[in-house]
């Protein structure tokens, strides 16, 4: 039995309190624990109180329960979270797994945390301010912790139309940045970009068929010459036959036509 002799306010934290207690060994006043204003208030601690051996561990449970508490607040003050989230960065604070239990309950009896309403923002934002696409999104909410019913759910909030949109934009940008590729090597890779960024088979065909994709001749021809002049410095110190077959493979290589090589050619051979 032990009994409390002085309750204090922590100078740093006031909304947590030094409990005093004398253990009856002849050695006086001497602190014993703090704990949070709620659980002060929850065991009606006060001066003069006496404390078993149960009624100490009970107090510190709750204690340890209210810090974690409070530092899974502070977590998902800055964003929402989802639960997984919070048990991950509580587990990092090596918070024990029945407190983190106990936290995990409160919070979503207070609607702190949702996983449904978590998930269908994290859609929203990632598919308005992102270009990922769906199976990227997708992923990176079952790291998340959201279970599938859930998942499938949110993911109705990223429309086709609007994956199309965004993939047919990204189609343009990388268009632009790579106007001295063949239409093929451009394709392939387009195809590629747009897998890495989790877009479906479905919506890649649309972006790369419907976009404005430099297929005219005169864009081929450009590509080509340019490419053929990259060759050329390669070939140079050839001639003839083997000069000639050096360039049409390195320039087949590179997704041009055989009819588009051997006009580029031509043409170079007029110009010598």
């Amino acid at each position: 039995m032990a009994i409390i002799t002085k309750i204090t306010t922590q100078q740093k934290n006031q909304d947590r309190f030094n409990i005093f207690m004398d253990y009856g060994k002849g050695k006086g006043e001497e602190f014993a624990f703090s704990v949070d204003s709620d659980v002060l208030i929850k065991f009606q601690l006060k001066k003069g109180m006496v404390l078993d051996d149960f009624s100490f561990l009970e107090i510190q449970y709750q204690d340890d329960i209210r810090k974690a508490y409070n530092l899974a607040v502070n977590y998902l003050s800055r964003r929402m979270r989802s639960e997984k989230e919070i048990e991950d960065y509580l587990a990092q604070k090596e918070v024990d797994e029945p407190i983190i239990k106990e936290v995990i309950y409160k919070l979503t009896e207070q609607r702190y945390i949702n996983n449904q309403e978590y998930a269908l923002a994290f859609v929203r934002t990632q598919a308005n301010t992102t270009d990922k696409g769906p199976n990227v999104i997708k992923m990176e909410l079952k790291e998340k912790g959201i279970p599938d019913g859930i998942l499938l759910e949110a993911m109705d909030e990223f429309m086709l139309e609007q994956q199309i949109e965004k993939a047919e934009k990204i189609a343009e940008k990388f268009y632009q940045k790579n106007s001295k590729e063949s239409s093929k090597i451009k394709k392939q890779k387009l195809e590629q970009l747009l897998q890495r960024k989790g877009y479906t088979y479905e919506v890649i065909n649309i972006a790369v068929n419907e976009s404005d994709v430099p297929k005219q001749d005169d864009k081929e021809m450009e590509a080509v010459r340019f490419q053929g002049e990259k060759a050329h410095r390669k070939f140079a110190q050839l001639e003839g036959y083997e000069y000639q077959q050096k360039m049409k493979q390195a320039l087949y290589r590179k997704g041009f036509s055989m009819d588009l090589i051997e006009r580029y050619l031509a043409e170079k051979e007029e110009n010598t």
